[in-house]
């Protein structure tokens, strides 16, 4: 056999050698959604052993800078972020192809290489649409010369990587939506949730209220001749314990019109004329009729008005309602010459919050949670309607109406009303 003949079969051998060894190195790349680093440094390896250079790394380029994504070398810890400006992939970027540089000494005009650092191969990382995100850059400490079959082989790893990296891009953003969505729909369905919660109620309280307007009609008329007799007897002259019985059964007899009236109240719908109110002058209007109600004769008020003041869309009869009630309550958990505060707290940009705080007793946790529910009452006289349709005004308003209560503190009511404009005179 002749020497030419044996020249061939060894670099035939050679060549099927490394085309095993290529396949090996693709066949053990296995992407998987968001292991985007492991795999890019299986193909910075890859290339550097099967094109025997020195160093590769694997980068993203966006806006003017390089991130290395991964190196066949360790780097050390954080991110590696480089300007493109002046460097070999800043060339390899601007011109979309393939870049070989023998010697990075003798071809300055390419730009320059890492420190050490002599040849170089440059591959465009590019999309299915043809968009360039990154390269593939191959460097060696010697000047050599990188023949068409390496330069094919690393353009072949560059295909993976950026299918990869574009992919997992797509991954980031698809997961970013989805989230996005979720939230969304989170959001729409509690909104939707809330608005039928508030359709079933509305529904229930104006068959509550046609029903209740039927009933109170029909108690009403024979209570109402009732009093009127009760109320005759007191022209008589009766015994003492006769008078007793008079007295008592006058007093159930106001008690059950006073009830009558508030489940009126409650079960009927809470219609609103609202105007623009300044809340500092409406409280200060409502203490003057809270300081002439019976509980509140030997308490003190104190009322800490918002600075700068804040205006609220309200229907002022309905909310004095409110909170002559929630102070008639502060005022009966107090003992004598105790203090009852109220404060504006404007600390909130889209909402006020009108706090009645008062020191007494406070209000057990689990009593807490019924003490809105209608007939619930922790009052021998209550009717147990009051808190009940201050939560419903309150409501109206698109408020909201929280106690909180402990030993340390005291117990607060608390009033959140929408914000219209604040209105800053400094």
């Amino acid at each position: 056999m002749s020497k030419t003949s044996d020249d061939e079969m060894l670099l035939h051998k050679q060549t099927w050698h490394r085309e095993r060894q290529i396949i090996a190195r693709l066949s053990s790349l296995n992407y998987q959604t968001g292991e985007l680093g492991s795999y890019l440094h299986n193909i910075a390896c890859g290339v550097s052993e099967l094109i025997g250079v020195d160093w590769t790394v694997v980068t993203f380029c966006q806006e003017g800078f390089e991130t290395v994504l991964a190196s066949s070398l360790e780097m050390g810890e954080g991110e590696h972020v480089y300007s493109l400006h002046g460097l070999l992939t800043g060339t390899v970027i601007k011109m979309g192809h393939s870049l070989a540089v023998e010697d990075v000494q003798k071809y300055p005009e390419y730009g320059q290489a890492p420190e050490g650092y002599c040849a170089y191969l440059g591959i465009p990382l590019r999309t299915a649409e043809s968009e360039v995100i990154g390269t593939i850059c191959s460097f060696n400490h010697l000047a050599r010369d990188f023949t068409k079959e390496d330069i094919q082989i690393v353009e072949l790893f560059a295909e993976r990587a950026a299918t990869a990296i574009d992919n997992y891009h797509l991954y980031q953003q698809q997961c970013k939506f989805n989230h996005i969505l979720e939230a969304e729909v989170e959001k729409r369905t509690a909104e939707l949730q809330a608005a039928q919660a508030k359709l079933l109620e509305q529904e229930r309280l104006a068959a509550i209220g046609e029903f209740a307007a039927m009933i109170v009609h029909e108690i009403r008329n024979p209570l109402t001749t009732m009093i009127m007799g009760l109320k005759y007897f007191r022209k008589t002259i009766l015994t003492e314990s006769a008078q007793e019985r008079l007295a008592l059964a006058l007093s159930e007899a106001s008690r059950l019109e006073r009830l009558l009236n508030e489940i009126l109240l409650y079960a009927k719908p809470q219609l609103l004329q609202v105007f623009e109110l300044d809340v500092n002058e409406f409280i200060y209007e409502l203490l003057v009729c809270i300081s002439e109600m019976p509980e509140a004769l030997e308490r003190q008020i104190e009322f800490i008005p918002a600075s700068p003041t804040v205006t609220i869309l309200g229907d002022k009869d309905k909310l004095k309602q409110v909170f002559i009630n929630i102070v008639r309550n502060a005022c009966e958990a107090v003992a004598a010459e105790d203090i009852v505060k109220l404060k504006v707290d404007c600390s909130h940009t889209d909402k006020v919050c009108i706090n009645v705080h008062n020191s007494g007793e406070p209000i057990p946790s689990e009593v807490i949670t019924k003490l809105f529910q209608p007939f619930f009452s922790t009052k021998p006289c209550g009717t147990g309607l009051g808190l009940a349709i201050t939560k419903r005004i309150v409501n109206a308003h698109n408020g909201e109406l929280l106690i909180s209560s402990d030993l340390l503190t005291g117990t607060t009511v608390s009033v959140q009303l929408p914000v219209v404009t604040q209105l800053n005179f400094d």
